[in-house]
């Protein structure tokens, strides 16, 4: 009877109930109406189990060094860097408004964060050049999605906490299939822009302005560079490295830049910790319904319902992005890892896949899926931000859909994508 507890927390989810309250309403009910009232109190008691976790301290610390950097107008740095750099092409602003959420990812790791903070800036410009409001949105969405990938990644966090992968390997293995959907979206944004003659945004920048403006951007620039070298030298673990990311964001807002001011930092910490409350409750909430996976035996069920389909890995890996396509539609990237992580890598790495290469493959299907229609998250973001349609910008973004679809097959069959830093760097065998 236990097994019947997704299909209830999917119907939870449709009539409206809050992730997180799905997620333990629907395993509690269903225990009950087992007799398994002990199971109850062990499920509400894994929600504090699932929190209380030094590598998870990471997320919160993460979302505070972004929060620090896009009140210390980091974030406008960024963008003025990538129009010097990419503002003389034609649809110079969209290509501007990848460029800065690739480099925006290295910061803050969430989509949600680059929606919000280039959002605000980028589509009223971009509608002022003549760009409609629901492409400005669409092309915003759709280049949001590289934050999770491009490494710090908090979903990567919770992937490498929940399955004990390494999360330096998982940050490495991100890289290159971030850096493909951002390349991805541009030369769509290049196609059209010639044949919808998208205004170009600035006049070409000469080397001396283009410096100076690498000047500008130098600081926030240097923070991936100190996270990554850090781990990667063994100086710190993630968890420190994102405390440090937070003093290097404090210090520079403070004193090198001075954007930031004494007053503004409760505000900041308010911000932060209403967040990090919101995504460390997912998490704690998913760890305890992670229980009943178990007691339900739904790996295994699931396990022998795949592998009766076929046994060929690449047939199933084909099946599986399907499926994590959809989910990722409906929920959001974190819980779903949670959930079906435990289920499918244990499936796949039986078959031969490498861990930490079907980790990619996972964080980036489901990482696409905030900003799929209907219920990707960042769409409702953009909507908010825009003003536009959350209809009218599932319509634009299908194209750039379709490139981070074709991304992530790549991802799934050219496993050097993703595996070439990680073995360089000798993090996987």
């Amino acid at each position: 009877m236990l097994i019947w507890f997704l299909p209830l927390f999917l119907l939870f989810l449709l009539v409206g109930l809050p992730v997180f309250f799905g997620m333990l309403a629907a395993p509690a009910l269903l225990l009950w109406m087992n007799g398994q009232e002990r199971d109850i109190a062990l499920l509400y008691r894994n929600v504090y189990n699932g929190m209380d976790s030094f590598p998870l301290m990471a997320i919160p610390f993460f979302m505070l060094a972004g929060e620090l950097m896009n009140r210390g107008g980091i974030t406008m740095r960024l963008v003025e860097f990538s129009q010097a750099m990419m503002g003389h092409l034609r649809g110079g602003l969209a290509h501007v408004n990848v460029l800065s959420s690739m480099l925006f990812a290295g910061l803050s790791g969430s989509a949600v964060a680059d929606t919000s903070a280039l959002g605000s800036m980028l589509i009223p410009a971009m509608e002022k050049q003549g760009y409609t409001r629901k492409f400005a949105a669409a092309i915003t969405a759709a280049s949001s999605v590289i934050g999770p990938i491009i490494p710090p990644s908090g979903i990567m966090i919770i992937y490498a906490y929940v399955m004990g992968e390494s999360v330096a390997a998982l940050f490495l293995a991100g890289i290159v299939p971030g850096a493909m959907v951002g390349i991805g979206l541009m030369v769509m944004i290049k196609f059209m822009a010639d044949k919808y003659d998208f205004p170009v945004a600035s006049r070409k920048y000469t080397w001396p302005e283009r410096g100076q403006a690498s000047i500008k951007a130098f600081f926030p620039l240097l923070t991936p560079v100190i996270i990554l070298g850090g781990i990667l030298a063994g100086v710190f673990t993630p968890t420190e490295a994102a405390a440090v990311a937070v003093a290097y964001a404090l210090v520079i807002g403070l004193f090198v830049l001075r954007t930031i001011k004494v007053g503004d930092i409760p505000d900041i910490l308010y911000k932060s910790a209403f967040t990090s409350s919101v995504v460390l409750l997912l998490v704690g909430s998913a760890m305890a319904f992670k229980t009943v996976v178990s007691l339900s035996h739904a790996p295994e069920i699931m396990a022998e319902f795949i592998l009766g389909l076929s046994q060929n890995p690449l047939l199933l890996l084909f099946l599986i992005n399907l499926l994590l396509f959809v989910v990722g539609m409906f929920l959001d990237a974190g819980p779903a890892i949670i959930i079906l992580g435990p289920i499918l890598g244990p499936i796949f790495v039986d078959l031969g896949v490498d861990p930490v290469h079907f980790a990619i493959i996972m964080s980036v299907n489901l990482t696409v899926g905030l900003a799929t229609p209907p219920m990707g998250l960042v769409l409702f973001v953009a909507s908010s931000v825009s003003g536009e349609r959350v209809e009218a910008i599932s319509k634009a973004i299908l194209p750039f859909l379709a490139v981070e679809v074709v991304v992530i097959f790549l991802i799934t069959y050219i496993p050097a994508i993703s595996m070439t830093i990680p073995r360089l760097t000798g993090f996987v065998n």
